[in-house]
């Protein structure tokens, strides 16, 4: 999509209140085929919170409604401060015993992702308190039975795969069903 072109999201009807609320992600989603095997993937393992696969820039926040459009025009503006990159997923790793939490692991494209995610966070509407340190991967099983995060751990040890990022995606969510993307802001301008 190109750089620019809002998604439609149905964020309900009428002009928002001044305290209406959204929530929105930011991430770089993993293209085909490899999404789709890592989506399924997450789901075999029974993992109730499965959304296709990506790799998280900003986690769910919840930010006023009014505040939209100034968090586009940050995110056009980092984007054009940013090329387009390498990313190499490869191989399985784990957050626990911290987290139950089964990931393919970034290999090559962390550093990029590092400086997207900082920069990101940088705008005053986006700035929050993170639990841990920013580590991109990519979830495939999580809040599941210990042997369900094994074997998603076994099945995907091998796993490798590599292409070019050209843009994240803005997702947003309006409390009536699952993140949705809004817009796509392209790389390098």
């Amino acid at each position: 999509m190109a750089e620019g072109v809002a998604r439609n999201v149905d964020h309900g009807s009428g002009s928002p209140d001044a305290g209406d609320t959204i929530q929105i992600g930011i991430a770089v989603d993993i293209p085909e085929p490899w999404g789709g095997t890592l989506t399924r993937r997450r789901l075999a393992s029974g993992d109730p919170n499965t959304v296709p696969a990506h790799v998280t820039l900003l986690g769910p926040t919840e930010i006023p409604v009014s505040a939209l459009p100034a968090v586009e025009r940050h995110l056009a503006q980092v984007a054009a401060a940013h090329l387009p990159f390498t990313l190499h997923l490869r191989g399985t790793g784990t957050f626990r015993p911290v987290t139950q939490v089964v990931f393919v692991a970034v290999a090559a494209g962390i550093s990029e992702c590092e400086l997207l995610a900082a920069a990101i966070n940088a705008a005053p509407e986006l700035q929050r308190e993170l639990r841990f340190p920013y580590h991109p991967h990519v979830t495939v099983a999580q809040d599941v039975a210990p042997e369900a995060l094994d074997q998603a751990y076994e099945d995907l040890a091998d796993f490798s795969a590599m292409f070019e990022v050209e843009h994240f995606t803005l997702f947003s969510h309006s409390g009536e069903a699952r993140f949705q993307p809004r817009r796509d802001f392209r790389l390098g301008g």
